[in-house]
């Protein structure tokens, strides 16, 4: 099994970076490099989404319709994945990053009624828990985010009533809008910047590039040498763990 294992490293590197969804066996394998590496594990997030809240599952009593979109972040030279929500009654922002000495992801978000809360956990079979730390009154609230194909995302907001015991918030269930796009590694153009998928075009030195949101529309222009440079590396490097 050992030798089984070692055997099918270059494989697990090679589909998590083609992957929109680490498992936890190719973590185990091979942590992310970079945070830049981390967060490309939710590149097919990228865009724009149609959810509808609820308060409780399966029922249409308080329901509403919001608009969620996710595109990658470069300030301050560090790698982000940013969501804007428009008509949340739950979350309506957040900022999600990863840190590399704790190998844990770290969401900052902020609420429709003002308040600010920091998270932190791990993409673990395919879903992202993030937990809250407690407040004043010992209450720490949960962040789930999965998606069950490459047309539908859910995320699930609780709140905790004892140590290991939590109850629904809300439960959204996003439609991606629009049709679907090409996958990384498929027929379609991927992003230069973080591999995702292209969707918009950016040009330099006469030649045509694809990036997929402004984010990555913005870090191209802002050094595109460098840009290209670790993106041609990247396929030199693709191509090598195709060959072995």
């Amino acid at each position: 099994m050992k030798h089984t294992l070692a055997a099918l490293i270059p494989v697990l590197l090679l589909v998590g970076s083609l992957s929109a969804w680490q498992t936890e066996a190719a973590d185990e394998v091979a942590k992310p490099a970079t945070e830049q590496e981390a967060l490309t594990a939710f590149n097919d997030l990228i865009g724009g989404w149609r959810g509808i809240g609820q308060p409780q599952r399966g029922s249409a009593r308080g329901a509403w319709k919001e608009t969620a979109d996710w595109a990658w972040s470069f300030d301050d030279k560090r790698p982000a994945l940013v969501i804007r929500i428009e008509d949340g009654k739950q979350l309506t922002s957040g900022r999600l990053t990863y840190d590399l000495k704790s190998a844990t992801y770290r969401l900052h978000g902020e609420y429709a009624d003002q308040t600010r809360r920091d998270f932190t956990g791990r993409l673990q079979d395919k879903k992202l828990t993030l937990l809250s730390e407690p407040d004043d009154h010992g209450v720490r609230h949960r962040v789930s985010i999965w998606s069950p194909n490459s047309k539908r995302l859910v995320v699930l907001l609780e709140r905790s009533l004892s140590e290991d015991s939590y109850f629904l918030l809300a439960e959204i269930g996003y439609t991606r809008a629009g049709t679907r796009l090409a996958v990384e590694g498929g027929d379609g153009p991927e992003c230069v910047v973080t591999g995702g998928k292209g969707t918009s075009t950016v040009q330099y030195m006469g030649k045509t590039y694809y990036v997929c949101c402004t984010g990555c529309r913005q870090a191209f222009e802002d050094d595109p040498p460098a840009i290209l440079a670790a993106y041609q590396k990247k396929l030199t490097d693709r191509k090598a763990t195709l060959e072995k």
